[in-house]
């Protein structure tokens, strides 16, 4: 059993994932890197990052989920930080309601909301084991506004700032329940968002999207602060007060 604290996070190949991975790292956790694509990418990730472990896995899939915290616990002898950061969206308007079929639906909430679900349930017991446990999960600006991708997308963010507030009334005070909502950031995913991202740079306080590296510092953050539970933090450049 390791000494030093071990940190999960979910969806980590690539993206915001990598770069809490890579943060986390560089505080001196062990990390474990996970994902249901990218594996190589993955894979790769956890090679460059010290002490770290690359686990493939569904967070959809119970049988996953119970293997990929079962391996964690194997290989480390603890959990310390769960950073709760797979899904998965698609981009439709919100005014074309045809569009979102009860399979969208179905596929974005078995990740996002499902998904968080069966993660931090199994994680649970031996991140209360730690004594110091924190779970911090990857929110968005689209969970408490009118915006993102979908509105599945957007409705399964504001699944997770609930998620969020219940969880942490209930498992203290072993375990601290936090979420980080970004906003805008520049990843594979938004690279086509032109017009928002124009937007940005013309009216958000900050006047730039946000990086990974960004929402990788909140993350590292919240995860020590010990007095900090139930919270649901924007790192949106202040896009939230206009």
């Amino acid at each position: 059993m390791t000494t030093q604290r071990v940190a999960l996070v979910t969806g980590s190949s690539t993206g915001i994932g990598a770069a809490v991975a890579t943060r986390l790292a560089a505080n001196g956790v062990r990390v474990v890197v996970n994902s249901v694509r990218s594996v190589e990418q993955g894979r790769a990730l956890a090679e460059s990052l010290p002490g770290a472990l690359y686990v493939p896995g569904d967070v959809s899939v119970e049988q996953d989920v119970t293997t990929l915290v079962d391996t964690v616990i194997a290989e480390f002898g603890r959990l310390d930080i769960l950073v709760n950061n797979a899904g998965t969206t698609k981009v439709i308007p919100h005014s074309d309601l045809d569009s979102v079929t009860a399979q969208v639906w179905r596929d974005i909430l078995d990740v996002n909301v499902v998904g968080t679900w069966l993660v931090t349930r199994a994680a649970l017991p031996h991140l209360r084991a730690s004594g110091d446990g924190a779970v911090v999960n990857i929110s968005s600006i689209a969970g408490s506004r009118p915006a993102g991708s979908s509105i599945p997308y957007a409705v399964s963010k504001a699944a997770i700032n609930h998620m969020t507030r219940l969880l942490a009334g209930v498992v203290g005070p072993e375990v601290r329940v936090n979420a980080v909502a970004p906003g805008l950031v520049d990843t594979e995913w938004t690279k086509d968002f032109t017009e928002a991202r124009a937007w940005m740079e013309a009216n958000a306080p900050l006047r730039r999207t946000g990086t990974t590296d960004d929402v990788a510092e909140a993350v590292a953050h919240v995860a020590d602060a010990r007095y900090t539970t139930g919270e649901v933090l924007l790192v949106d450049g202040g896009t939230h007060l206009r």
